[in-house]
């Protein structure tokens, strides 16, 4: 997923130096501080808060549409998946190889019609364009509807890196959830939080928050 502060690299540095200051914060800094209360807000399961402290930064510093995936994710946990195709669309013009947010695209369709699968006009890869960790160029097969759910069970398994089993799990789950497979979907999110990457080294993870806050809205 793009990082937040990939919106330095759209602003003239001179321009934020420059502008007058006092107590309050501008711009791009007012922007930032929102978009962390919104995440704040979304680990603690406050996922509509969240929208609207996302909207806020949006508002306050335009130029940091493209960079909201955090709203899409909020957006998908509020069921209103137009929106967060909408999002991760955008943010995908941005950032052409973005993975994750293909997926999370592909996922958002799939709620509105778990039967269109493989999902037609969703987004791809550019051509001869692939992921260069492993783990998420197999998540990247199975929502595209070029892999099975083993190939993925299987890479979380074979790498040996804790976060890589995080994100197996996580990512099966939703894909499960997104075919209307909630048993099965229940079974993997459990496991990911359980996960030693989600309950040590991967707290400050987003996405482990994420399928902690999956969890607890679907009452897991």
């Amino acid at each position: 997923l793009i990082h937040l502060f990939a919106v330095n690299a759209l602003i003239n540095p001179c321009q934020l130096s420059c502008r007058p200051r006092d107590s309050r914060l501008y711009g791009v800094d007012q922007a930032r501080t929102l978009v962390s209360e919104g995440m704040s807000s979304f680990r603690q399961g406050q996922v509509k808060k969240s929208i609207e402290l996302f909207d806020e930064a949006e508002k306050e510093e335009p130029r940091f549409t493209p960079l909201l995936w955090q709203r899409g994710i909020s957006y998908y946990y509020c069921d209103d998946f137009r929106r967060a195709r909408e999002q991760f669309r955008i943010d995908v013009k941005v950032n052409p190889l973005d993975v994750e947010e293909i997926v999370w695209e592909i996922a958002s369709a799939l709620r509105v019609d778990p039967n269109s699968f493989p999902v037609p006009n969703s987004l791809s890869l550019p051509p001869n364009q692939k992921d260069r960790r492993p783990i998420m160029a197999a998540v990247y097969k199975l929502f595209r509807g070029e892999a099975r759910e083993a190939e993925l069970a299987s890479a979380g398994h074979n790498t040996g890196k804790a976060s890589d089993e995080f994100y197996s799990l996580f990512y099966l789950g939703l894909y499960a959830e997104a075919k209307q497979e909630n048993s099965k979907a229940e079974q993997y999110l459990k496991q990911s939080v359980r996960t030693q990457y989600a309950q040590g080294l991967g707290k400050a993870d987003y996405m482990t928050a994420v399928a902690k806050v999956h969890c607890q809205l679907r009452g897991w």
